[in-house]
C-alpha cells in the first residue's frame, strides 16, 4: 500500500498518523493490511533521505500500540527487533557524524515510547532479551542523557522491565549501566519523574543480586550521588509539609489517606530502598553503616515523619536503620546515634501500624545487644511491647520480639522482667505454636528461657508449676525425630526443617530440658542454719 517515495510517502505516513490518532479509527487498521505496511517503512526506508516520513510512522504506531490487539499483532510480527535496529542505525549514525542530529531525538522519543507500551505485555520480554534491547537502550541514555523527553521514555521502559528477575540480571551486564543511571540522576536532580523511575530500576536491580550490589556501589560516586538526591528530596518535602500545613485544616491533613505517598515522598521511598539493598551486603554494609550523614537522614525521617503520614517512607527509613544496625563495628554511625533511634522507634511501637511495629521491634533487637539500649528498654517499657507481640501469632513478630528479650535476659538483674505481662507462658505457647513449623523461632525461645533460668533453684519457683509441665512436654516431643518433623512435608522442604532441628534446636532444647528436669521437684531447699 505504501509503495511510494519521496514526498508522496511523507504524505502517505501524515495522513495515516491523523486517522491513528483516533481510538475509533483503530477497527481499520485491523481489517486491513496498513500496520504490515508500517513495518515496512520501518525496516526499508532510509533514516537521513525519509526522516520526516518515519517519524510519521513512528507517531502513528505510538498511538496504535495502545491498542491491546493491534500491539500482539505487530510484536509477532517483529516490530520490537525492527525498533531495536532502528535504534541501532540512530544510534551510530549519531556517532558517525560527530553531533546528534536534529531529527534523531524526535526519532527516538517516539520509538522509545512505542517500545514502552511494548514492556507492558509479558510475551514481550523473551523479545527484550534476545534483540539486544537492554543494552542498547542503555547506549541510547547515555547519548541521548541531555534529552529529558528520552530518557524519561527510556527510564519508562527499564523501570518496568527491571521488576523480573530476567530483566534484571540483563541489565545488571550490560556495560556502564550503573555510571550511566548515575550520570542521568546528576544531570536531572530535579526531574521528578525521570529521578524517581532511576532509582526504582536501581532498586529492583539491588534487590537480589550481592553482585549488582558491588556493581553500582563501586562507581565512582555512587553513594554521594543518592544522598545528595535524599537531602534534595527531604528539604523539598519539608517544605511541602510546611507549605500544606499552613493550607489546610487539622480535618483535611487528618483525611489524607495514609497509603498514597506524594511524589516527592515516593522518590525518598524509592531512595531509601537503595540503601537498605546495599546495606545487605556485608562488606559494604558494615561501610555505609558507619557514614554519618546516611544514617542522620534516615534518622530525620523518622523525626518529621508520622506513619500515618506516609506510611511505606517511615517503614522503609526503619527497615534501613534495622539493616545499617545489624553491623557491630567501632565506628557505627548507628550505634553513635542509638538512643536516639530508640525514642523514635518507641513512637513506632505505639502506633497501630504492624508493619512498623515489627520494624521496631527488629531494630531493637540488634541495637538491644548493648547494655545502654537493655537499660532503655526496661526503663521505657520496651520490654512490655516485646512480650506482648509474644500473642501475635505472627512468627516474624515472635521472632523479633523474642530477639530482644533474649538480650534483656542476658543481664541478671533484668530476667525478672519475664515474669511479667506473663511472659513465661506466652514463651512457651509461642514454643508450642510455630516449633514444628519454624524450628529457628523455637530455638530462640529456647534461648531466652535457657538465659532466664540461670541462677534456678526449683522449676516451679523458676517457670510456675503449669509452666514447667507444659515446657517438658514440649520439649520432650520435640526432640523426638519421628514426632517432630512434619513427614507430609515435600522431601526437601523435610530436609531443610531437619537441618535447622538438628543444628538450632536440638542443641539449646536437650540442654534447657536437662537443665529443667534436674530442678522438677517437689522437694524445697533448706536455707543455711543458723550458727
Amino acid at each position: 500500500m505504501l509503495r511510494v517515495t519521496g514526498k508522496n510517502l511523507l504524505n502517505v505516513c501524515k495522513l495515516i498518523f491523523k486517522i491513528s490518532r483516533c481510538e475509533n479509527n483503530d477497527v481499520l487498521f485491523q481489517t486491513e493490511n496498513i500496520l504490515d505496511s508500517l513495518l515496512d517503512v520501518l525496516k526499508s526506508e532510509d533514516m537521513l533521505s525519509n526522516s520526516e516520513a518515519l517519524l510519521y510512522c513512528l507517531g502513528a504506531i505510538k498511538f496504535l500500540s495502545g491498542n491491546a490487539n493491534l500491539i500482539k499483532y505487530m510484536l509477532n510480527e517483529n516490530l520490537l527487533e525492527t525498533l531495536v535496529q532502528l535504534m541501532k542505525h540512530i544510534s551510530n549514525t549519531d556517532k558517525e557524524s560527530d553531533s546528534l542530529l536534529p531529527i534523531s531525538g524526535n526519532l527516538l522519543v517516539q520509538l522509545t515510547a512505542i517500545l514502552r507500551n511494548i514492556a507492558d505485555l509479558s510475551q514481550s520480554r523473551p523479545r527484550f532479551l534476545l534483540s539486544g534491547a537492554l543494552s542498547e537502550l542503555c547506549v541510547i541514555l547515555e547519548q541521548y542523557i541531555a534529552d529529558k523527553d528520552v530518557c524519561t521514555n527510556v527510564a519508562r521502559i527499564l523501570s518496568k522491565l527491571s521488576s523480573y528477575n530476567d530483566c534484571c540480571t540483563a541489565l545488571a551486564d550490560c556495560p556502564r549501566c550503573f555510571s550511566i543511571f548515575l550520570a542521568v540522576l546528576n544531570k536531572h536532580q530535579k526531574k521528578q519523574d525521570l529521578v524517581v523511575r532511576i532509582v526504582f530500576t536501581l532498586g529492583n536491580l539491588t534487590a537480589k543480586n550481592n553482585h549488582a550490589r558491588e556493581q553500582f556501589y563501586m562507581e565512582d560516586g555512587a553513594i554521594s550521588t543518592l544522598l545528595s538526591l535524599f537531602q534534595i528530596y527531604y528539604e523539598l518535602d519539608c517544605c511541602m509539609k510546611s507549605a500544606s500545613g499552613r493550607s489546610e485544616s487539622a480535618e483535611e491533613v487528618n483525611s489524607r489517606h495514609p497509603k498514597h505517598p506524594t511524589d516527592v515522598e515516593d522518590v525518598l521511598i524509592k531512595l531509601i530502598r537503595v540503601l537498605a539493598n546495599i546495606s545487605i551486603h556485608p562488606s559494604l554494609g558494615t561501610v555505609l553503616s558507619t557514614n554519618q550523614n546516611c544514617v542522620d537522614l534516615l534518622i530525620k525521617v523518622l523525626e518529621y515523619k508520622q506513619i500515618d503520614e506516609c506510611e511505606e517512607l517511615v517503614i522503609n527509613a526503619a527497615a534501613a536503620i534495622n539493616n545499617l544496625s545489624y553491623y557491630q563495628t567501632k565506628h557505627s554511625a548507628v550505634r553513635s546515634r542509638q538512643l536516639r533511634i530508640s525514642e523514635l522507634l518507641l513512637r513506632l511501637l505505639l502506633s497501630n501500624n504492624m508493619e512498623g511495629i515489627l520494624e521496631a521491634a527488629r531494630v531493637f533487637g540488634n541495637l538491644s545487644q548493648t547494655k545502654e539500649i537493655r537499660d532503655f528498654v526496661v526503663a521505657k517499657n520496651v520490654y512490655k511491647f516485646m512480650i506482648a507481640l509474644l500473642d501475635s501469632k505472627n512468627p516474624d513478630v515472635c521472632f523479633s520480639a523474642c530477639g530482644v528479650l533474649i538480650n534483656v535476659t542476658v543481664d541478671n538483674n533484668k530476667r525478672t522482667i519475664l515474669r511479667e505481662e506473663g511472659g513465661i507462658k506466652k514463651l512457651i505457647d509461642c514454643l508450642q505454636d510455630f516449633g514444628p513449623s519454624d524450628w529457628q523461632l523455637a530455638s530462640l525461645v529456647c534461648k531466652t528461657l535457657w538465659n532466664y533460668s540461670e541462677k534456678i533453684t526449683s522449676a516451679a519457683l523458676c517457670f510456675g508449676n503449669k509452666e514447667t509441665e507444659k515446657l517438658i512436654e514440649l520439649l520432650t516431643t520435640y526432640l523426638e525425630e519421628e514426632l517432630a518433623l512434619d513427614n507430609s512435608l515435600d522431601k526437601d522442604l523435610r530436609a531443610y526443617h531437619k537441618v535447622c532441628w538438628e543444628s538450632e534446636f536440638i542443641p539449646v532444647a536437650s540442654q534447657l530440658l536437662t537443665r529443667v528436669q534436674s530442678h522438677d521437684t517437689l522437694l524445697e531447699p533448706l536455707s543455711v542454719p543458723s550458727q
